[in-house]
Order: C-alpha cells, then structure tokens, then sequence
C-alpha cells in the first residue's frame, strides 16, 4: 500500500525564490554581517556544523513568504551544501534546524526591525535577535539591542557585550579596521570579553611577528659576529 509522505510535496530551494527583490539601502547591512562571517570562518574554521547567511530568505512555511535578515547563524547543519552553496535557507530542508541568531542592521529607511520582524523571529523560534543602529536612528533606543527568546517573548540584554551561551559566542561593538574602512563594528567575543581578531587583523600579527623575529635574528647574527664567529658557516 502505498504511504503518502507530506514531505516529498514540499517545495524545494530550487524551486522557492531566492529573494524578496528588496535592494539593501545601505552598504553596512552587507559589510557588518560579512565582517562577522569573515571571522567566523577563521575561529570556526575547523567546524562543519555552523551555516552564517546574508540577506537570505528564510522558508519556515511552504504557503509563507520568506523572512530575509540582514544576517543569520544557524548551528546543527551543514556549512556547504554542494558546489554552488545554498539559494535560500529552507526549513524542511534543514532537518527544521530554525537559526539560533538573527541579526537586522537598521537604516535609512526603518523597515519594523523593533516590531514586526522581532515578532516574526520570536514565532520562528529564534533564539537571539540582534538589531544594531549603526547610526542610532530612533530615540530611546540603544545602538546595539540584543534579546534573548524567553518562553516565547524577547527579553532585552544588559550591556555592550553580550554573551550567548549555547552559541558559545559573544556579540558586542566597537571601533575597528575592515576592508580599509575605520568605523565602529560588530564583533565575536570570547566568554573572557576578548575581541576576536578580523582576517586581516591576523595578517597583520603575523607579519609583525615575522618582522621581529627577522630583527632578532640579525640582532643575534651581529652579536656572533662581535664575538669572531663566522656566521656564514652556521
């Protein structure tokens, strides 16, 4: 007899949009999820169990339309589905895997980061809403908001610098150096509230270090050869 598997009706990424066709209207709502992606890949980079999207739709149902952050971080699923990656994240195609973080970059145009979508995630189930201002656009509101799904409801976190323990993460702001521009950023931290260096922060340490270790072996080169030693032949 035949089983019918409500499954396999299910519409696939292949065949869901990949977007809402909403144009971003500012280029931090690419650059400050890129940053912590960019990182991510460096602390994580041994790990197979972390997915990090950016303005990807979000299929949670399949008669709803997608929600779209301006990024998100799931754990508990593949990193690399395929060749060409994935073109939507798709829940029934995620073992039901919800992200465990949702971050929105508000920007000139207000687009109901502090109701609508906050709503939107709380039913999704998502376990950490971020919304960072990077321009502090509403009174009253902090630039960095992050809240953390209690039975059911968002309950705002204290501070600069949260941590999130079952991510083993902190997220937190501060000034830096990305792609060349010096502005404040949102940045991983560790459970200690230590800054997780940027790609090219690490570049940057490990040629500082070769440098001075370039200088101190001309230093100890010079020294031997105060002492009549051949350097030559060591």
């Amino acid at each position: 007899m035949y089983k019918y598997n409500p499954l396999h009706c299910l519409p696939s990424s292949a065949e869901l949009p990949d977007s809402d066709d909403t144009p971003v209207d500012s280029e931090l709502q690419i650059l400050i999820p890129n940053l912590l992606l960019a990182i991510l890949s460096t602390i994580w980079q041994n790990r197979d169990d972390w997915y990090f999207g950016i303005n990807m739709g979000v299929y949670y149902q399949p008669n709803q339309d997608a929600i779209v952050p301006d990024g998100f971080l799931s754990l508990g699923v593949e990193r690399f589905v395929g060749e060409n990656g994935r073109s939507s994240y798709v829940l029934w195609e995620e073992d039901n895997i919800p992200p465990i973080l949702a971050i929105e970059i508000v920007s000139q145009t207000y687009n109901g980061e502090y109701e609508q979508k906050k709503t939107n995630y709380a039913e999704l189930g998502i376990l950490y809403y971020v919304i960072y201002a990077p321009t502090r656009l509403r009174r009253k509101r902090q630039r960095l908001e992050v809240y953390h799904l209690v039975n059911g409801e968002y309950i705002l976190q204290p501070g600069d610098k949260i941590w999130m323990p079952e991510i083993g993460l902190g997220i937190g702001r501060e000034r830096g150096t990305y792609q060349g521009k010096i502005r404040e950023w949102l940045f991983w931290y560790d459970e200690n509230g230590n800054r997780y260096q940027t790609p090219e922060e690490i570049v940057a340490t490990q040629q500082q270090q070769l440098e001075q270790t370039q200088q101190q072996l001309q230093e100890l080169l010079a020294r031997l050869q105060q002492q009549g030693i051949d350097t030559n032949t060591l």
